[in-house]
């Protein structure tokens, strides 16, 4: 059989649209394609490859208990779930753990535990949830209409009840909506797909204030931003507030599917049981995997070199603009960067990721207008200058026309 991507328009549903490229392996930051064409990675799997690929430490776990145990039903639970639950309880605020395969799917929890409370100790009026305009929290229906990008949600039918948006970064548009029937304002403490927008530190602030006043949990979607991702284990650790309840996936199995829903034990007691639960969820295989990835991040060295790390490469992007001048500006935190496109290129950001593909670099976007990198945490230095001086010459080709 031929496997070229011509078979992909042949067998697969339409709703993507993938490079030619088809990357057959990879080592730490660096895959290699069917013609054995090497490319440095800077988009890590979307923030998922967190620790790059085939990393030892996760390989081995993956080897060891796929000699064990691969899978049970949730009417049994396995060691790695328990070992990788206790770890996230003992380095969060959180005091309990539910486990789904992806970030959509632990948003989806948060939201209907959210929902469960809110109903259980105040009433079926206290529903409505607010979220933020450009935000993004998965493609499940319930968790899109949440997400505040309506070309994702729109043309699905009637979409999920008492949901409204705000504007992030804007308080006022936030006190203008909540009430004492919000349940929860979820929110990404910094959003991703919207852009790599950093929050203002009193913004969270008052966002954590105005749930605590009304009554409303805080949902913070760390999907993307955590295990290390920004240079702390999650996020809100460099905030100065907590969430009630913070989802996590992607860089969590750094590859291998699993996501989790954490919170209080006073808040998971609304899902008792019955009232939501996944079939893969907790998973062996995926917890084990999990776990030596969260014992990696979770190192000191690991999360300073993130802060290190990220340095480098705004440096790097301001460097290449003083002679390109095609950012407005270079955003971001830790290792999720975003290089916004001024107004001579705006629209054209997957011209830079194309360009940048040509010159043997895998990038991201994050919409039309930006440029998003969000390489593994531990991707070496000499690796990063490479990467960069390939991206050099990918705007260098889209500056020439």
């Amino acid at each position: 059989m031929s496997v070229n991507r011509a078979l992909f328009d042949e067998v697969m549903v339409p709703n993507y649209s993938p490079s030619a490229v088809i990357p057959v392996r990879g080592q730490g930051s660096r895959v290699w394609d069917q013609q054995d064409r090497e490319f440095i990675d800077f988009a890590g799997g979307i923030a998922v490859n967190c620790l790059g690929h085939c990393h030892p430490a996760l390989v081995d776990a993956l080897k060891t208990q796929g000699e064990k145990l691969w899978h049970l039903s949730n009417v049994m639970t396995n060691e790695p779930a328990l070992r990788l639950a206790k770890k996230l309880v003992d380095n969060t605020f959180a005091e309990k753990v539910y486990f789904a395969n992806s970030g959509a799917e632990s948003n989806e929890a948060a939201l209907k535990l959210a929902r469960r409370w809110a109903i259980d100790n105040f009433g079926e009026h206290k529903s409505q949830i607010i979220a933020f305009k450009q935000g993004f929290h998965g493609r499940t229906f319930f968790t899109v209409t949440v997400g505040g990008q309506p070309a994702y949600s729109d043309g699905f039918g009637p979409k999920p009840a008492d949901v409204v948006h705000a504007e992030y970064n804007n308080l006022e548009s936030v006190e203008a909506l909540i009430s004492d029937n919000t349940c929860a304002i979820v929110m990404e403490p910094l959003q991703g797909e919207g852009g790599i927008i950093e929050p203002i530190s009193e913004f969270v602030q008052g966002v954590r204030a105005l749930c605590d006043k009304h009554n409303a949990l805080l949902v913070f979607d760390e999907v993307q931003t955590g295990v290390g991702r920004l240079g702390h284990l999650y996020a809100y650790m460099d905030l100065g507030v907590s969430p009630d309840i913070l989802t996590t996936a992607k860089a969590l199995g750094g590859g291998f599917p699993i996501g989790a829903m954490l919170t209080t034990t006073e808040i998971a007691k609304h899902l008792k049981i019955g009232t939501h639960g996944s079939t893969y969820g907790g998973n062996p295989l995926a917890c084990a995997v999990a776990e030596a990835a969260f014992d990696t991040v979770n190192d000191a060295s690991v999360l300073t070199g993130v802060t290190n790390k990220s340095a480098r490469y705004f440096a790097a992007l301001n460097a290449i603009n003083e002679k390109y001048n095609v950012f407005s500006e270079v955003r971001g935190k830790g290792l999720l960067i975003g290089a916004v496109l001024n107004e001579k290129y705006q629209g054209r950001a997957k011209d830079f990721l194309v360009a940048a593909m040509e010159q043997g670099l895998m990038t991201l976007v994050a919409g039309a207008n930006v440029i998003r990198f969000a390489p593994s945490l531990v991707i070496e230095d000499e690796l990063i200058d490479e990467g960069m001086a390939r991206f050099e010459k990918a705007v260098a080709a889209v500056t020439a026309g």
